[in-house]
């Protein structure tokens, strides 16, 4: 008899909707304090998760979400890249 596997859960800091992993995409503070997104999923540092959705970053923007999880203060040309790479992922 084969073993149900578990599905890592996470909770998504803009809408605060638990999903899959893999369902969600990884945004992630580096080392040096960069914050970049990581869609391997596999990156060293301190992660927060996102749905696939422009509108939960931008709630996420709002509630301050993400600076909450990554515990930095996030400027706002962070926050505009972020967009753009969410734009990109969209478009692939």
């Amino acid at each position: 008899m084969a073993a149900v596997r578990k599905i890592p859960m996470r909770k998504c800091v803009g809408c605060g909707e638990m999903k899959s992993k893999k369902e969600m995409l990884r945004v992630l503070k580096t080392e040096d304090g960069q914050v970049i997104l990581d869609a391997t999923g596999r990156k060293n540092g301190r992660g927060a998760y996102l749905c696939f959705d422009r509108e939960c970053l931008k709630k996420a923007v709002r509630n301050k979400g993400l600076e909450r999880s990554l515990k930095m203060e996030i400027p706002q040309t962070v926050y505009e890249h972020l967009e753009k790479e969410f734009e990109d992922i969209e478009n692939t």
